[in-house]
């Protein structure tokens, strides 16, 4: 008797690919949309969840990363050029984002919940594909920055707030739609931007001209560049257009694209300036504060993208465990995978739960609301310290679900953990938000006083957070090393702020569990290190689908 020769090669026991689904059928997810103020985007974000969850966008996302962008300095006459090339999906994948209106356009929309709506279109769209989501966001956050010059404002805001994607370099205003970046670190100086030696000299039209060299400035492709330079009055901001209004090209030579350890599908440059045109924003000297706007927006976008990917990296474990058997059992009912889940999930919720939170804030403060822009001032300091600083850990967790199966390159999951470093180190550190999380609190008290608002609406409901609240407190209050305390402090403070989020938003299961663990010490160092009298079952009910 032969024994069949292709049996050892019948495929059993292998999950699936997890596509052809909504990315948007997550209860957390949608909650935090309805809680804070943009029910109305629902239906909107299910269409491009399924759009995220399909075959041909999970597709895009992967060519993107795999066939990486190309600087081409020159043409084939030897004209200077300085553009880079990306591959046909990063273009897909950049239309359909911007078509949702994941960049500027919610400054453009006067309905309450825009900046909210926006969040939730930015998450999936991360969970798609990180890379192209750099200049995404610097769109976003552009244009509050710009708004400090007006007659600017009145020429690009029109076409920064578009949902039209148009690559290439034109003349700004004959494109449909425009991209935004910017210039800040230099090599010598890095976080300390005002050691920056670009120099700005004005000319009689009113323009400036820069010379310098930029050490990091991503999506050189974009249409416009927000850029830190030394002016007489000292350090001061500037708007750069890559083509000048009457059609020529501005200089903008790209020296070289970094080589990045993630964040393939997208180019990041050292591009040097040159009698190159620019703009004043802002007055004189007072770049740092002009361009602090943009940053407090691309900071929110940290925190946004760093939940997203912990969602993601925990919906790929999940549909895996969900397909995969192992001792006679599926994966998913095994306990301690099981406890593995539940506390990534934990850690999830927290982290969407908390970025939503400040997408309401960010919306209700452009609104006029002032409580809302103090809480936003410190919060978002202290978000982008934690999330960030938890997506490493918690995609690396996710990716060991996996097994051998996570540690190849066709599942998904190298690139989610090769992209999870980057938003803890974009605008600003860890020590960098430490750091400004101090300040906020010595120069803008009424920050506190929100912070201590938001907090306190959860007063009563839970023992463990008012003790931890009440510790924190002490804390903040004793000026003694607070430098060497400001990791310590701003860590508490977000457990802290998320722990009250989820007692007043989650189910009991959720918000008992993630005091427990969090607060009052009932864990170990590791994910799956959650305590058996843990309510299992109604924590993974919330699993994304």
């Amino acid at each position: 008797m032969h024994s069949n020769p292709s049996a050892t090669h019948e495929v059993t026991n292998q999950a699936p690919p997890l596509t052809g689904h909504d990315a948007a059928d997550d209860p957390v997810l949608l909650e935090g949309i309805r809680r804070e103020g943009a029910a109305w985007h629902i239906d909107e974000l299910h269409r491009f969840g399924r759009y995220v969850g399909s075959e041909e966008a999970r597709l895009w996302a992967d060519q993107a990363n795999r066939h990486e962008p190309e600087l081409r300095t020159h043409d084939r006459y030897g004209n200077r050029v300085d553009e880079v090339d990306f591959h046909p999906s990063y273009h897909s994948l950049m239309r359909a984002t911007v078509a949702a209106g994941a960049a500027g356009s919610a400054w453009a929309d006067e309905r309450p919940g825009a900046h909210v709506a926006r969040a939730g279109t930015f998450m999936l769209a991360t969970m798609l594909e990180q890379g192209h989501m750099c200049p995404v966001s610097m769109t976003y956050a552009v244009v509050p920055a710009l708004r400090r010059a007006p007659e600017l404002a009145k020429v690009y805001e029109p076409l920064l707030t578009s949902t039209v994607y148009e690559a290439g370099l034109r003349t700004p205003a004959d494109k449909p739609g425009l991209l935004a970046g910017m210039g800040m670190t230099e090599k010598q100086g890095g976080t300390d931007v005002r050691a920056n030696t670009t120099a700005a000299v004005e000319r009689p039209d009113g323009t400036w001209r820069l010379r310098g060299h930029k050490w990091f400035t991503s999506a050189p492709m974009n249409d416009v560049f927000l850029v830190l330079a030394q002016a007489p009055g000292g350090l001061s901001c500037f708007l750069v257009p890559r083509v000048l209004p009457d059609g020529s090209r501005n200089t903008f030579r790209i020296q070289r694209l970094k080589d990045k350890l993630g964040n393939r599908s997208n180019a990041s440059s050292e591009p040097e300036f040159d009698d190159t045109v620019a703009w004043l924003v802002g007055d004189e000297g007072k770049g740092v504060r002009t361009i602090i706007d943009m940053v407090t927006m691309t900071r929110l976008d940290c925190v946004l993208g760093s939940a997203a990917h912990v969602r993601e990296s925990l919906a790929q474990a999940a549909h895996h465990s969900r397909h995969r058997s192992v001792f006679g059992a599926k994966l998913i009912d095994q306990p301690l995978m099981r406890n593995v889940l539940a506390d990534l999930a934990l850690e999830s919720e927290a982290a969407t739960t908390l970025g939503l939170r400040l997408a309401g804030a960010a919306d209700r403060a452009q609104r006029g609301d002032a409580g809302e822009r103090a809480f936003l001032r410190l919060a978002t300091a202290v978000g982008k310290y934690w999330v960030c600083k938890r997506q490493p850990v918690a995609v690396a967790e996710a990716l060991e679900c996996l097994g051998g199966n996570g540690y190849d390159e066709a599942s998904g999951m190298p690139r989610l953990y090769r992209e999870a470093p980057l938003n803890g180190i974009w605008e600003g550190s860890g020590n960098v938000n430490a750091l400004d999380m101090l300040r906020a609190l010595t120069r803008e008290p009424e920050s506190l006083e929100a912070f201590r608002s938001e907090i306190e609406a959860a007063s009563g409901a839970d023992v463990r957070l008012d003790t931890a609240w009440r510790e924190l407190q002490a804390e903040l209050a004793s000026p003694e090393n607070a430098q060497l305390r400001a990791r310590r402090l701003i860590e508490r403070a977000a457990l802290v702020l998320q722990a009250s989020l989820l007692v007043r938003h989650a189910p009991p299961a959720v918000a008992d569990t993630f005091c427990a663990t969090r607060l009052a010490g009932d864990h170990g160092l590791a994910f799956g290190t959650l305590p058996p009298s843990t309510d299992f079952g109604a924590i993974l009910d919330r699993l994304p689908a």
